[in-house]
C-alpha cells in the first residue's frame, strides 16, 4: 500500500534530474557559443592590430614622398609595406643595382640604406635575353602618369588582370609565329605573358592586397624615365 507515494516520489525526483541536467546541457551549449564567439572576437582584434601595425610601418618604411590626394591612407599604407616590406619591388623595377640606392646610401656597402627617387618604381632593370637571339626582358615602369593611374595609365581591372594572370598588356616579346619572326618568344616561351616576373605568386594576393598596392602607386611620384617611344616612358606633365 505505500509503494504508490513512493514510487510518485521516485518519478517527481527523477522528472527533476532530467530537468536539471537538460539545464545544464543547455547552459554548456550556450557558454561553447560563447566561446566561439570570444574566439571570433579575438581573432578579428588580431588581425586589425596587424593591419594596423602594417600600415604604420608601410608609412615609415616609405621611400619617396607621397601624394595621399584623394587616396585611401589606409590603403596606402598597406601598400607601401607590402611593396617595400614583403615583396621590395623596386630591386626589380629600378635601372638596376648602379642606381637603386642614392650616393653614400647602398645598405651593401654597409651605408644607411637611401633609396634614389629618380629611379623609384621606374622601371629599366636589364635581365638579359631568355635564349640567344630573343628580346631582352626589361622591368617596366610602375609610376603614375599625368592621369594619376600606375604603370603609365594601367585602370585597376588592367592591374588585377596583370597580376593574377602574367598578361602582358604592353606585348613586348609576342609569340613567334609565320608573320612575327623578330623581337619574339619561340616555344615554349609563351609571349604573351611577363616573363621573369613572379605574378605565379603574385596571383594569390588577396583582392584588398592588390588594391592596396595600386592605391600606393598611384600615390609615388611619377617616374619620366627615357624619352618616348620607350615603353618605360612616363609622360608626368
Amino acid at each position: 500500500m505505500k509503494l504508490k507515494p513512493f514510487a510518485k516520489t521516485m518519478g517527481a525526483i527523477t522528472a527533476l534530474v532530467v530537468l536539471a541536467l537538460s539545464g545544464t546541457l543547455i547552459r554548456s551549449r550556450l557558454v561553447h557559443a560563447d566561446d566561439y564567439d570570444e574566439h571570433k572576437d579575438s581573432r578579428d582584434e588580431r588581425r586589425a592590430d596587424s593591419d594596423e601595425a602594417r600600415v604604420r610601418l608601410g608609412f615609415a618604411v616609405a621611400p619617396v614622398r607621397l601624394n595621399l590626394r584623394g587616396k585611401n591612407r589606409e590603403l596606402v599604407g598597406l601598400g607601401s609595406y607590402l611593396v617595400n616590406v614583403a615583396a621590395s619591388c623596386n630591386d626589380c623595377h629600378s635601372d638596376g643595382p648602379q642606381t637603386q640606392y642614392a650616393p653614400g646610401g647602398n645598405p651593401f656597402f654597409g651605408q644607411p640604406a637611401i633609396t634614389n627617387p629618380a629611379t623609384y618604381l621606374g622601371g629599366g632593370r636589364d635581365f638579359g635575353a631568355l635564349i640567344p637571339g630573343t628580346p631582352d626582358i626589361v622591368s617596366r615602369n610602375l609610376t603614375p602618369d599625368k592621369t594619376g593611374l600606375p604603370e603609365g595609365g594601367h585602370t585597376f581591372p588592367d592591374f588585377v588582370k596583370i597580376m593574377r594572370t602574367g598578361a602582358d598588356l604592353d606585348h613586348l616579346h609576342p609569340p613567334c609565329s609565320a608573320t612575327v619572326t623578330t623581337d619574339c618568344l619561340p616555344p615554349p616561351f609563351n609571349g604573351n605573358l611577363l616573363q621573369i616576373m613572379p605574378w605565379p605568386n603574385f596571383k594569390s594576393l588577396t583582392d584588398r592586397d592588390l588594391a592596396a598596392i595600386y592605391e600606393y602607386l598611384k600615390a609615388v611620384p611619377c617616374v619620366e624615365g627615357p624619352p618616348a617611344p620607350s615603353v618605360l616612358h612616363n609622360d608626368c606633365q
